[in-house]
Protein backbone atom coordinates (compact mmCIF):
# COMPACT_ATOMS: atom_id res chain seq x y z
CA UNK A 1 0.00 0.00 0.00
CA UNK A 2 1.09 3.25 -0.94
CA UNK A 3 1.46 5.78 2.18
CA UNK A 4 0.51 9.82 0.41
CA UNK A 5 3.53 12.08 1.68
CA UNK A 6 2.72 14.29 4.68
CA UNK A 7 4.74 17.51 5.28
CA UNK A 8 6.88 17.45 8.46
CA UNK A 9 6.76 20.46 10.36
CA UNK A 10 10.73 20.27 10.50
CA UNK A 11 10.18 20.07 6.63
CA UNK A 12 7.94 23.13 6.19
CA UNK A 13 10.05 25.27 8.92
CA UNK A 14 13.16 25.32 6.23
CA UNK A 15 10.98 27.79 4.44
CA UNK A 16 10.03 30.91 5.38
CA UNK A 17 6.60 32.43 5.25
CA UNK A 18 3.07 30.82 3.70
CA UNK A 19 4.43 29.08 0.95
CA UNK A 20 6.23 26.37 3.32
CA UNK A 21 3.96 23.45 2.33
CA UNK A 22 3.54 24.00 -1.12
CA UNK A 23 7.47 24.96 -1.55
CA UNK A 24 7.68 21.07 0.68
CA UNK A 25 5.36 20.04 -1.69
CA UNK A 26 7.11 20.67 -4.88
CA UNK A 27 10.09 19.56 -3.68
CA UNK A 28 8.57 16.19 -3.74
CA UNK A 29 7.16 16.51 -7.10
CA UNK A 30 3.70 16.78 -5.44
CA UNK A 31 2.30 19.33 -7.54
CA UNK A 32 0.43 21.46 -8.19
CA UNK A 33 -0.88 22.35 -4.72
CA UNK A 34 -4.60 23.22 -4.56
CA UNK A 35 -5.81 24.91 -1.63
CA UNK A 36 -9.47 24.91 -0.18
CA UNK A 37 -11.32 26.36 2.08
CA UNK A 38 -14.76 28.02 2.83
CA UNK A 39 -16.71 31.09 3.96
CA UNK A 40 -19.88 31.33 5.94
CA UNK A 41 -19.71 28.66 7.93
CA UNK A 42 -20.86 30.42 11.42
CA UNK A 43 -23.37 32.64 9.78
CA UNK A 44 -27.03 31.58 10.53
CA UNK A 45 -28.17 33.34 6.89
CA UNK A 46 -26.85 33.42 3.32
CA UNK A 47 -24.88 30.62 1.95
CA UNK A 48 -21.50 28.36 2.66
CA UNK A 49 -19.16 29.12 -0.48
CA UNK A 50 -16.01 26.80 -0.98
CA UNK A 51 -13.12 27.77 -2.86
CA UNK A 52 -10.28 25.99 -4.34
CA UNK A 53 -7.38 27.90 -5.62
CA UNK A 54 -4.26 26.59 -7.40
CA UNK A 55 -1.85 29.90 -7.53
CA UNK A 56 0.11 30.90 -10.34
CA UNK A 57 3.16 32.77 -9.07
CA UNK A 58 3.93 33.88 -5.00
CA UNK A 59 2.00 36.55 -4.14
CA UNK A 60 2.82 38.57 -1.27
CA UNK A 61 0.55 39.68 1.75
CA UNK A 62 -1.67 36.75 1.53
CA UNK A 63 -3.47 35.81 5.24
CA UNK A 64 -6.69 34.38 6.74
CA UNK A 65 -9.56 36.61 4.61
CA UNK A 66 -10.50 37.43 8.60
CA UNK A 67 -7.33 39.33 9.23
CA UNK A 68 -7.51 41.46 6.34
CA UNK A 69 -9.43 44.70 6.04
CA UNK A 70 -11.86 44.59 2.83
CA UNK A 71 -10.36 46.77 0.83
CA UNK A 72 -6.84 44.29 1.19
CA UNK A 73 -9.18 41.31 0.47
CA UNK A 74 -11.07 43.10 -2.75
CA UNK A 75 -7.10 43.76 -3.91
CA UNK A 76 -6.08 40.33 -3.07
CA UNK A 77 -8.83 38.77 -4.62
CA UNK A 78 -8.22 40.81 -8.21
CA UNK A 79 -4.80 39.68 -7.70
CA UNK A 80 -5.25 36.26 -7.34
CA UNK A 81 -8.06 35.70 -10.11
CA UNK A 82 -5.74 37.14 -12.48
CA UNK A 83 -2.63 34.90 -12.00
CA UNK A 84 -4.12 31.79 -10.59
CA UNK A 85 -3.63 28.94 -12.29
CA UNK A 86 -7.30 27.66 -11.62
CA UNK A 87 -10.02 28.71 -8.76
CA UNK A 88 -13.60 27.16 -8.54
CA UNK A 89 -15.87 28.26 -6.18
CA UNK A 90 -19.10 26.38 -4.94
CA UNK A 91 -22.48 27.60 -3.68
CA UNK A 92 -24.23 26.14 -0.95
CA UNK A 93 -27.53 27.20 -0.63
CA UNK A 94 -29.43 27.32 3.06
CA UNK A 95 -31.95 25.81 2.37
CA UNK A 96 -29.37 22.27 1.16
CA UNK A 97 -27.69 23.09 4.53
CA UNK A 98 -30.91 22.81 6.55
CA UNK A 99 -31.84 19.19 4.59
CA UNK A 100 -28.29 18.02 4.75
CA UNK A 101 -26.87 19.46 7.80
CA UNK A 102 -23.73 22.05 7.87
CA UNK A 103 -20.62 19.72 8.02
CA UNK A 104 -21.98 17.29 5.03
CA UNK A 105 -22.65 20.16 2.61
CA UNK A 106 -19.05 22.02 3.77
CA UNK A 107 -17.20 18.51 2.90
CA UNK A 108 -19.23 18.05 -0.23
CA UNK A 109 -18.88 21.41 -1.31
CA UNK A 110 -15.19 20.91 -0.96
CA UNK A 111 -14.57 17.75 -3.03
CA UNK A 112 -16.64 19.44 -5.54
CA UNK A 113 -14.74 22.76 -5.69
CA UNK A 114 -11.95 20.60 -6.17
CA UNK A 115 -13.54 18.98 -8.80
CA UNK A 116 -14.45 21.97 -10.92
CA UNK A 117 -10.51 23.27 -10.94
CA UNK A 118 -10.44 21.80 -14.04
CA UNK A 119 -6.78 20.40 -13.48
CA UNK A 120 -5.61 17.49 -11.36
CA UNK A 121 -3.39 18.95 -8.22
CA UNK A 122 -0.31 16.86 -7.20
CA UNK A 123 -1.55 17.37 -3.45
CA UNK A 124 -4.40 19.40 -1.88
CA UNK A 125 -4.26 21.18 1.39
CA UNK A 126 -7.88 21.86 3.40
CA UNK A 127 -8.41 23.81 6.01
CA UNK A 128 -8.95 22.73 9.37
CA UNK A 129 -10.32 19.02 8.84
CA UNK A 130 -10.10 15.87 6.73
CA UNK A 131 -12.19 15.91 3.60
CA UNK A 132 -12.24 11.91 2.35
CA UNK A 133 -12.55 11.17 -1.49
CA UNK A 134 -10.30 13.79 -3.00
CA UNK A 135 -8.78 12.87 -6.30
CA UNK A 136 -5.41 13.64 -5.05
CA UNK A 137 -3.67 12.85 -1.38
CA UNK A 138 -4.57 15.53 0.85
CA UNK A 139 -3.38 16.87 4.32
CA UNK A 140 -5.82 18.85 7.01
CA UNK A 141 -3.87 22.33 8.32
CA UNK A 142 -4.96 23.42 11.87
CA UNK A 143 -5.30 27.48 10.92
CA UNK A 144 -4.44 26.73 7.36
CA UNK A 145 -5.34 29.67 6.17
CA UNK A 146 -2.93 31.87 8.54
CA UNK A 147 0.05 29.11 7.29
CA UNK A 148 -0.29 28.10 4.10
CA UNK A 149 -0.74 30.01 0.64
CA UNK A 150 -2.85 28.24 -1.48
CA UNK A 151 -5.83 28.31 1.44
CA UNK A 152 -5.32 31.77 2.45
CA UNK A 153 -6.30 32.12 -1.41
CA UNK A 154 -9.43 30.35 -1.23
CA UNK A 155 -10.59 31.60 2.04
CA UNK A 156 -10.23 35.10 0.21
CA UNK A 157 -11.68 34.24 -2.68
CA UNK A 158 -13.98 32.24 -0.94
CA UNK A 159 -14.97 35.30 1.55
CA UNK A 160 -15.12 37.89 -1.08
CA UNK A 161 -17.59 35.86 -3.11
CA UNK A 162 -19.53 35.59 -0.50
CA UNK A 163 -19.93 38.93 0.83
CA UNK A 164 -20.57 40.43 -2.28
CA UNK A 165 -23.92 38.00 -2.59
CA UNK A 166 -24.42 39.33 0.78
CA UNK A 167 -24.27 43.02 0.05
CA UNK A 168 -26.60 42.05 -3.28
CA UNK A 169 -28.68 40.43 -1.17
CA UNK A 170 -28.94 43.32 1.12
CA UNK A 171 -30.89 45.39 -1.80
CA UNK A 172 -33.76 43.30 -1.89
CA UNK A 173 -33.94 42.94 1.90
CA UNK A 174 -32.77 45.69 3.83
CA UNK A 175 -34.59 45.30 6.86
CA UNK A 176 -32.03 42.75 8.17
CA UNK A 177 -29.00 44.77 7.47
CA UNK A 178 -27.18 42.21 5.26
CA UNK A 179 -25.07 44.51 3.99
CA UNK A 180 -23.16 44.95 7.28
CA UNK A 181 -23.24 41.64 9.31
CA UNK A 182 -23.06 39.52 6.19
CA UNK A 183 -26.01 36.54 8.32
CA UNK A 184 -23.55 36.33 10.82
CA UNK A 185 -25.22 36.59 14.31
CA UNK A 186 -24.68 40.34 15.69
CA UNK A 187 -27.32 42.26 17.79
CA UNK A 188 -28.94 44.22 15.57
CA UNK A 189 -29.64 40.80 12.96
CA UNK A 190 -30.98 39.21 16.21
CA UNK A 191 -32.99 42.22 16.31
CA UNK A 192 -34.30 42.39 12.77
CA UNK A 193 -34.91 38.03 13.04
CA UNK A 194 -37.81 39.45 16.12
CA UNK A 195 -39.16 41.89 14.18
CA UNK A 196 -39.35 40.50 11.29
CA UNK A 197 -39.29 37.17 11.10
CA UNK A 198 -36.34 34.97 8.80
CA UNK A 199 -36.42 35.16 5.18
CA UNK A 200 -35.98 32.29 2.75
CA UNK A 201 -32.33 33.38 2.82
CA UNK A 202 -31.72 32.18 6.64
CA UNK A 203 -30.83 28.97 7.98
CA UNK A 204 -33.92 27.68 9.39
CA UNK A 205 -32.21 24.70 11.16
CA UNK A 206 -29.95 26.87 13.18
CA UNK A 207 -30.81 27.82 16.82
CA UNK A 208 -30.42 31.98 16.35
CA UNK A 209 -33.48 31.30 13.64
CA UNK A 210 -35.08 28.77 14.98
CA UNK A 211 -35.98 30.77 18.28
CA UNK A 212 -37.69 32.99 16.54
CA UNK A 213 -39.97 30.26 14.94
CA UNK A 214 -42.25 28.29 17.33
CA UNK A 215 -42.11 24.26 16.81
CA UNK A 216 -38.88 24.82 14.43
CA UNK A 217 -35.57 22.41 15.64
CA UNK A 218 -31.73 23.58 15.28
CA UNK A 219 -29.18 21.27 14.04
CA UNK A 220 -26.95 19.36 16.18
CA UNK A 221 -24.18 20.40 14.62
CA UNK A 222 -24.66 23.98 13.97
CA UNK A 223 -21.60 26.26 15.68
CA UNK A 224 -22.96 26.66 18.75
CA UNK A 225 -25.97 24.69 19.34
CA UNK A 226 -24.26 22.62 22.24
CA UNK A 227 -24.10 25.99 24.19
CA UNK A 228 -27.53 27.05 22.84
CA UNK A 229 -25.50 30.11 21.20
CA UNK A 230 -24.94 29.54 17.89
CA UNK A 231 -23.06 32.89 17.64
CA UNK A 232 -20.59 31.85 15.08
CA UNK A 233 -18.06 34.95 13.79
CA UNK A 234 -17.48 35.37 10.36
CA UNK A 235 -15.23 32.99 8.36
Amino acid sequence: MTVAYRPRPSVVRRDSGLYGYERALARRGLKPVAGVDEAGRGACAGPLVVAAVVLGRELDGLNDSKLLTEARREEHYARIMATAKAVSVVVIPPAEIDQRGLHKCNVAGMRRAVAGLGLTPGYILTDGFPVPGLPAPSLAVWKGDQVAACIAAASIVAKVTRDRMMTTLHESFPQYGFAGHKGYVTRDHRAALAHHGPSQHHRFSFVTVARTMPGMRMRENEPGAETGLGTGGPE
